[in-house]
């Protein structure tokens, strides 16, 4: 399937210098999540996947798992196609997943988007991800999934269980330090293995310049 966007831009690795998180080679599949909504995440996701396409040999996937209105598929013109959820909870019709992802000429890497199929009552569980993350481990050197923020999801929490590694995204002058501090503890407490953090929309008081080179 293909598919094209300018829609966003990807953030500079200078920007989401994130790769040192994932040197070890069991870090395959790595879930970004935040306290709130509004801090960034998608765009980190982005940023990181972008990242991780440059540095490795092998493919890269991001995921669009969040429910939000303004979520990936939505920025990128993708709400209308298979994705994520059509894998998870079409029973009747299941899709293949080559038939599911999306590749643009103007992204180093593939998109699974949301999906069509809305959860309704229906709720992520381990045994529901667990062979698609398998699929998608088998067929990507990384998977990176771009999560809704954890105080704002319950299903948040169940991914980041069946993720190799979890990433918190703070948005700078914004995410107080209790509540990061919060967060971590609670997605430890799940079972969650935070390996890193992105500090978002940092204020520069001197140059940018500068900070670069301290």
């Amino acid at each position: 399937m293909d598919g094209s966007t300018n829609i966003l831009t990807i953030a500079s690795p200078s920007e989401t210098n994130l790769t040192s998180t994932v040197l070890d080679p069991s870090l395959r599949i790595l879930l970004l999540t935040a306290a709130n909504t509004g801090t960034g995440t998608s765009t980190s996701a982005m940023a990181l996947a972008a990242q991780l396409a440059q540095m490795s040999n092998g493919r890269v996937l991001l995921v669009d798992a969040s429910q939000s209105p303004r979520n990936l598929s939505q920025q990128l013109s993708l709400h209308k196609e298979r994705g994520f959820t059509d894998l998870l909870f079409n029973s009747l019709a299941p899709p293949l997943l080559q038939d599911c992802v999306v590749q643009t000429s103007s992204l180093p890497f593939d998109v699974l988007p949301h999906g069509r199929l809305g959860r309704n009552a229906e709720h992520l569980s381990p045994e529901r991800l667990r062979p698609l993350f398998r699929q998608l481990a088998a067929q990507y050197r990384f998977v990176v999934i771009d999560a809704d923020a954890v105080y704002s999801a319950s299903d948040t929490l169940v991914l980041s269980t069946q993720v190799d590694g979890v990433v918190l995204v703070v948005r700078g002058e914004d995410t107080r330090w209790e509540v990061a501090q919060a967060t971590r503890q609670r997605l430890s407490q799940a079972g969650a293995k935070v390996v890193g953090s992105v500090f978002n929309r940092r204020k520069y008081y001197m140059p940018k310049w500068l900070y670069n080179n301290l």
